[in-house]
């Protein structure tokens, strides 16, 4: 139907447009949350034009990995939100080409390629970026997993509309230990993943920086694709929590352009409460030393283990 093939692209385009505008809300409000000024809240969209316009500079020890790493990391980032809840509360028709696990399958294959990338320049900072994202990916991406188990055991489906309709028919599952655990858990995911935790550092003058140390040496248009690329990886982990687990109310039933439009303003409105949440724990915590990355983590993983065993014994 003509109706779901616009709504699905409007899907992806939901996540190309609006990723920059959640990153500028969340560095504006972090710094507001500091008693500093902040920059706009349409800077990223700035940032990208400007690196669009320069000239592109490639390290002379760089193979047809750092080219296509940009390339891969953005188109796997243009595929996800066909797979999951965007705007709409119903399959579109090429959301059966995967579930939740594919999805995260999909995510993992961009920032797979990137630290392949941050490798393959040779440049020091981008091995210590890459090596320290693989360490807290060993840590994180078991915890993710046990989150999908839940949720399955939970829904008895990995499909994100399944889980999507169970928690707005039966408040009692909402409300529930097994939700409410796999809440908390994504929460630290979701921490974790967009660089949010206390031993992150988005600088790249600072020795224990991470995602910077990774894409130092890009420049010019193929760095824009990785920071916007990180932007729309950020904008999907945020779908996924709200449209899948915490706020899965706001999306369009019936796929109409006035219900499409009231689901991009409910986005607006449920992104902002989460990054408010999000730079409230972040502001409110020190910084701590890179190695105790892991104490965050297992706190996740625990959470995400008495999700499995609540559902079991309710």
């Amino acid at each position: 139907m003509l109706r779901d093939v616009l709504a699905q692209l409007a899907q992806v385009l939901a996540a190309l447009l609006l990723s920059p505008l959640l990153q500028g809300f969340i560095l504006r409000y972090e710094e507001r949350a500091q008693r500093a000024q902040g920059p706009s809240l349409l800077q990223p969209y700035r940032d990208l034009r400007k690196l669009f316009r320069k000239q592109l500079v490639v390290p002379d020890t760089a193979s047809w990995i750092f080219w296509t790493a940009p390339i891969v990391a953005f188109t796997a980032m243009l595929t996800v939100p066909i797979l999951i809840p965007v705007l709409t509360n119903y399959p579109l028709p090429l959301s059966d080409m995967g579930d939740i696990l594919g999805g995260g399958l999909v995510l993992t294959l961009g920032t797979f390629f990137v630290n392949l990338a941050a490798l393959d320049s040779g440049s020091a900072y981008g091995g210590v970026g890459a090596s320290r994202t693989v360490m807290i990916t060993i840590l994180a991406e078991p915890t993710l997993i046990l989150v999908f188990v839940g949720i399955t055991l939970m829904a008895h489906s990995m499909l994100p509309f399944v889980v999507n309709h169970l928690l707005i028919a039966q408040p009692a599952i909402y409300w529930g230990p097994t939700h409410l655990f796999l809440v908390a858990a994504f929460f630290v995911l979701l921490l974790a993943e967009t660089d949010r935790l206390p031993i992150h550092s988005s600088t790249h003058i600072e020795v224990y920086m991470i995602e910077e140390a990774r894409v130092l040496e890009y420049a010019g248009p193929l760095l824009a694709l990785l920071k916007w690329s990180g932007m729309m990886k950020q904008f999907i982990l945020y779908t996924i929590f709200c449209h899948v687990l915490l706020l899965p109310w706001g999306l369009s039933k019936l796929g109409t352009a006035l219900g499409l439009a009231g689901a991009v303003l409910a986005i607006l409105i449920k992104f902002g409460v989460v990054a408010c949440a999000v730079i409230a724990v972040e502001t409110a915590q020190a910084r701590l030393r890179f190695y105790r990355y892991q104490e965050p983590l297992a706190a996740a993983f625990m959470l995400a283990v008495l999700a499995i065993v609540a559902n079991q014994i309710r």
